[in-house]
């Protein structure tokens, strides 16, 4: 396993290294597009199971699963092995991924909901295992204010990049292998596998992860943890986040309905025009993470809520049916949503330092569970709330029924409005916003004055009684 070489030292992974540590946020961004987009439509169309029931049931289970990223957090931040912190718990995630991905995508023909409380739930263990190993481990791997949105600017972009393969390959295989058809679903789940068997270890293998600190307090507290909570840049943070999930999280289980009864694409073209989204992102995401070196990382996810509001309200605009102009509107929203959850996250990891700097202690596990929290949290809402009501408009999601102009009306509606509103809220919490570059830069200094003395004390302490310290 990689250990903290001197270009981690000084700041700046190589690129060798950074590509690999990067590669390895592609299985959990190929689960989160399918479970977002795929998955509640294959258990609504395929299984029968009602849009009102199956809404509940998956709010139900993100709900009950919010307990668990903080349990793991917690666990994350005190773990001591021999090849780092995070790293160990990033690596569970690929077994459990395997279990998880074979039962959930080849359900039994009489599978009911006991069925899919059981082995969803395990998914999104999956999920957070992945996610929070990997995110906290980015955090901890530079210091440096710049770097990190290079680092979670390149995870996002290759974890895009994972996500256009699923999506192109119905047009690839002229519709053979089809995300958005229930028999393409067991298949799905089988590359999803094979892309986490190959991309978890070789992240494992050839990214360092730096030694944490000297703890000041070796015991924690549910005082101490409820610290992380109240740090206002933290706070702020969160709220934010949630935002900016439920904003493009709303589309994600319409997304399907919505092209196809409204837009009136064919259920080929449908995968094909979320490529242009998912691959915008990857060329959007670095340029997000350049952005926020010139002007913040704060000050440009506001410039990205704004410019999502308008590619949106843009999109809706364009006539049924036509693909090209659609694709070119699919591209800029996807361009303009990159920038949230890597910018987001980028900061969590400056949160991470101002806190370790005040406590002494690691919580960057505990503050990437928050915010994966409200990932979760936000796209459950988005479910029960816009399922319920697509619902309660008369509209039906089984293969081959007829809607209702009423019932496509509705669709339209929910498609169209909450995710703008919802994102330039998540962009006014930034107002204010006060860990900037130059505090960070200032936290980080502190910090590596107190690890050089550390060292030091280190040192010292192996010079045996009575023996003179050796000049330096």
């Amino acid at each position: 396993m990689a250990t903290v070489d001197a270009g981690a030292r000084a700041g700046r992974l190589p690129f060798p290294r950074l590509f690999a540590f990067s590669a390895g946020s592609i299985p959990a961004y190929l689960l989160l597009g399918v479970m977002g987009v795929y998955l509640p439509k294959f258990y609504a169309s395929h299984l029968g199971i009602s849009l009102l029931v199956l809404g509940s049931t998956i709010a139900l289970i993100r709900f009950a699963d919010l307990g668990v990223d903080i349990v793991l957090g917690m666990l994350m931040d005190k773990t001591k092995t021999a090849i780092g912190r995070y790293r160990p718990w990033y690596l569970l995630g690929l077994p459990v991924l395997a279990l998880a991905v074979y039962k959930t995508f080849n359900p039994p023909d009489d599978a009911g909901i006991s069925y899919l409380v059981t082995w969803y739930m395990l998914l999104y263990v999956a999920y957070s295992l992945l996610v929070l190993g990997h995110n906290a481990w980015a955090g901890t791997i530079s210091g440096q204010y710049d770097e990190r949105s290079r680092i979670f600017g390149w995870m996002m972009g290759l974890g895009f990049a994972g996500s256009v393969t699923i999506n192109l390959l119905a047009k690839v295989t002229n519709g053979e292998i089809n995300p958005a058809k229930a028999a393409s679903i067991p298949i799905i789940g089988w590359i999803i596998v094979g892309a986490a068997v190959i991309t978890v270890p070789l992240a494992a293998m050839l990214a360092p992860e730096r030694a944490p600190p000297v703890a000041k307090k070796e015991k924690l507290t549910l005082k101490d943890y409820a610290q992380v909570v109240a740090n206002p840049s933290m706070l702020r943070l969160i709220l934010a986040d949630l935002f900016l999930t439920l904003g493009p999280g709303t589309t994600a289980p319409m997304y399907i309905f919505f092209f196809h009864e409204a837009k009136k694409f064919s259920l080929i073209d449908v995968p094909t025009l979320l490529v242009f989204y998912v691959a915008a992102g990857v060329f959007g995401a670095p340029l997000w993470g350049r952005l926020a070196t010139r002007i913040g990382k704060h000050r440009t996810v506001q410039i990205a809520c704004v410019a999502y509001a308008i590619t949106q309200g843009t999109l809706m605009a364009l006539p049924a049916g036509a693909f090209w102009l659609t694709a070119a509107g699919m591209a800029a929203v996807g361009f303009c949503g990159s920038a949230f959850i890597l910018l987001v996250r980028a900061m969590v990891a400056d949160v991470a330092d101002q806190l370790r700097l005040e406590t002494g202690q690691e919580r960057s596990g505990v503050l990437f569970a928050l915010v994966t929290m409200t990932q979760k949290f936000g796209t459950s809402i988005t479910i029960s709330i816009v399922y319920p009501i697509l619902g309660a408009v008369g509209f039906n999601p089984k293969d081959g029924a007829v809607n209702t102009p009423h019932a496509i009306w509705g669709l339209e509606m929910c498609y169209l409005f909450a995710p703008i509103v919802l994102v330039l809220i998540g962009g006014l919490m930034f107002f204010g916003y006060s860990l900037t570059r130059e505090k960070q830069s200032e936290i980080r200094a502190q910090l590596d004055a107190l690890a050089a003395k550390d060292i030091l004390a280190a040192e010292e302490s192996m010079v045996g009684p009575g023996e003179p310290i050796p000049a330096r």
